[in-house]
C-alpha cells in the first residue's frame, strides 16, 4: 500500500489521540467498533442507491457508495494502526498471505 496513505493514517491517529479524554483501551475499542459503524453506512448507501426503501426511494448515488467504502478502509487502517504500530507491515503480510491462499504461491 502507498506509504503516503500510511503517513496520513499516522496523522489521523495522532489527531484522534490528542482529542481523546478516554483511557487508551477504551479509545482503541471505540476505534475498532467504528469500523462496524462505517460498514453499516455502506449498507445504507447501497440500499439508497437501489431505492429499496419505498418510503424514501433513491437517496444515494453509486459514487456515494464508493465514498462509504473508502471510509471503511480508512477507518480500518486507523484502527489497525491504533492497535499495532507496525500496521503497514502487518497489512502487507496479510495481503500477501490472502493472495497466496487464493491464487497459490508466486511463480
Amino acid at each position: 500500500m502507498d506509504a503516503d496513505a500510511w503517513e496520513k493514517v499516522d496523522q489521523l491517529v495522532t489527531w484522534l489521540d490528542r482529542a481523546s479524554d478516554l483511557a487508551p483501551e477504551t479509545e482503541l475499542l471505540l476505534r475498532l467498533m467504528k469500523v462496524s459503524e462505517e460498514t453499516g453506512e455502506v449498507a445504507a448507501a447501497v440500499i439508497g442507491a437501489l431505492g429499496q426503501n419505498p418510503r424514501k426511494g433513491v437517496t444515494h448515488t453509486w459514487e456515494q457508495v464508493d465514498g462509504e467504502l473508502c471510509d471503511v478502509i480508512l477507518t480500518a487502517m486507523v484502527a489497525l494502526k491504533s492497535r499495532n504500530t507496525d500496521a503497514p507491515n502487518v497489512f502487507r503480510k496479510h495481503v500477501t498471505d490472502v493472495v497466496t491462499r487464493a491464487l497459490g504461491p508466486p511463480a
